[in-house]
């Protein structure tokens, strides 16, 4: 009950004011705490807390006696701590020569440098990232372990910071390339736009430069041949990839560094931005045994990513899935997946025909590039294979022009593929800063015109949350076309020649790009500007 008491009082004297210490104008209304009282309380706490946490790991007490040095640590504050400190220096005193003082000033001293070593190990701990080459090795083992100098350090942790930064902000790509003679710029391509991030003496950029040429096994000697590498991150539990290539340029050396999306192989088709329709198109080529699903796109369109969304929905433990890319992007269970390398000459056509071989049920050709692979790839999803493969080209009737192009043959061509898809990315309006977007006529009447409604349109502004951009994320805008029997029939009738399909495109294969993009305006996904960006 005293105790109790005692509690009571002390808060009470914390919180209030006497009457008779505090003179105020009578046309004034006194207070009931004193401000100043109050934050002096709570820092007291948090010394007195702070303290009990070195106490807990300081051998100046011992452990009969830590509870109530906790108790009594927490109502002193740190001069319980002090005093230990100087009876402990005390007893050093006398076994040695030196004076009491000097003993406490070397104790105090001590102290400091663990607090700025603790300081410096969390900042570190802020950006604690390990750059590793394609055979596991650190960048600290390429240079030597913990002996090389202080400036190759002061090096190596900007390396790792410009890496660890760039994954943060869920950066593409980081580009290095000089500006002029004497300075270096470093820019981040995030949600598809290039930003400046920072600028770097050519001296001191050369040597990052360098350092990572050097961890993705390149040679460092040479500036002007072009060069392509690979390095991982390891941060945490994630382990990013990274491709790099360099070129010999006007005033030194640029480094561009891609960054695989490590969350590829976790993403599923909800997740891409399809439509009721194009969802129910694709579902239903995908669980067919056989046809090929051709995804076309320019680069960094995100097709690898719904390459692998499309992969996960299919069963991969009753179906034999194999996949040929370059690079592997992300790991999927189950699912045998095959990397290209052409030094030791496993090509995509190499490669194809090995799978032929392997009873597989599904093939996944991470791109078409030349027409022995096309061919392959088409008498595949002939012979009662499920074939999905990427293309590089703007649109439905493009991948068509260049199929064509190649050389495949119109009846191999109509009877191998079952569906097109193409897909641009567009940028997120960011959720915390969109803002209603004033709309012309013309625009009214144009959305009007295709029966959307404008009430939900929304423009950019900027914010914290999107570093001023106005955008934070992206989405696909996709244009699905199933190959029916009646395009078969006109494909393999010479209908959609190259000729008419360069001119007219054709009313069954027009793109729907725009229409496509113009329904996420219109629900407030993206914007009017991005989408004119993005697809005209």
């Amino acid at each position: 009950m005293q105790i109790s008491n005692y509690v009571q009082g002390f808060l009470s004297g914390s919180f209030c004011l006497s009457v008779s210490n505090l003179s105020f104008d009578s046309s004034m209304t006194s207070l009931s705490f004193n401000p100043v009282k109050l934050i002096c309380l709570v820092i007291w706490i948090y010394i007195g807390l702070y303290f009990i946490q070195l106490i807990q790991f300081s051998p100046l007490v011992s452990k009969r006696y830590k509870w109530p040095a906790y108790l009594v640590t927490f109502f002193t504050g740190p001069l319980l701590l002090i005093i230990l400190l100087i009876i402990d220096s005390a007893k050093k005193s006398r076994h040695s020569d030196q004076s009491i003082f000097r003993t406490i000033i070397q104790q105090f001293r001590r102290i400091v440098t663990g607090i700025r070593s603790r300081s410096h190990i969390l900042r570190k701990e802020d950006f604690a990232i390990k750059l590793l080459d394609t055979s596991g090795r650190s960048i600290n083992e390429i240079y030597g372990h913990g002996d090389r100098k202080h400036q190759d350090s002061h090096i190596l942790n900007m390396t790792e910071k410009i890496i660890s930064d760039a994954l943060e902000r869920r950066a593409s790509d980081i580009l290095i390339d000089p500006k002029d003679e004497a300075t270096y710029t470093i820019r981040l391509r995030i949600d598809g736009i290039l930003r400046t991030v920072k600028r770097l003496k050519a001296e001191t950029c050369k040597a990052v430069v360098n350092s990572i040429k050097a961890v993705a096994s390149m040679d460092i000697s040479e500036k002007r041949r072009p060069q392509d590498g690979a390095f991982s991150a390891k941060k945490a539990d994630v382990i990013a990839s990274f491709r790099v290539a360099s070129a010999g340029v006007l005033n030194g050396e640029k480094l561009s560094i891609r960054i695989l999306n490590q969350n590829a192989g976790k993403y599923r088709l909800t997740d891409i931005g399809l439509t009721k329709k194009q969802y129910a198109s694709v579902q239903t080529a995908l669980h067919k045994p056989s046809g090929m699903v051709l995804l076309c796109g320019p680069t960094g369109s995100g097709k690898t990513t719904t390459m692998y969304a499309m992969l996960n929905e299919i069963d991969r433990l009753t179906r034999n899935v194999i996949t040929v890319e370059d690079p592997i992007e992300a790991v999927l269970p189950t699912a045998s997946q095959i990397e290209i390398n052409p030094k030791a000459d496993i090509t995509f056509a190499n490669a194809l025909r090995s799978v032929l071989r392997q009873d597989p049920d599904v093939i996944c050709v991470g791109e078409i590039r030349d027409e022995e692979t096309a061919e392959i790839a088409l008498r595949a999803a002939q012979t009662g294979h499920l074939v999905l493969a990427t293309i590089h080209c703007d649109s439905n009737k493009a991948a068509l022009i260049r199929l064509i192009d190649l050389g495949i043959s119109p009846l191999l061509l109509s009877s191998g593929l079952s569906l097109l898809f193409s897909q641009r990315l567009v940028r997120r309006l960011c959720k915390h800063c969109k803002e209603p977007a004033q709309l012309s006529e013309n625009i009214i009447h144009e959305f009007e015109k295709i029966g959307l409604d404008t009430t939900n349109i929304c423009r950019a502004k900027g914010c914290k949350h999107c570093e001023g951009t106005g955008y934070f994320g992206r989405t696909a805008v996709c244009d699905v076309l199933v190959v029916t029997d009646q395009l078969k029939a006109g494909i393999i009738d010479g209908k959609e020649s190259i000729t008419e399909l360069k001119n007219e495109g054709g009313a069954k294969i027009k793109s729907k790009l725009r229409k496509e993009g113009l329904k996420k305006v219109a629900v407030g996904i993206t914007s009017l500007e991005e989408l004119k960006r993005v697809v005209g």
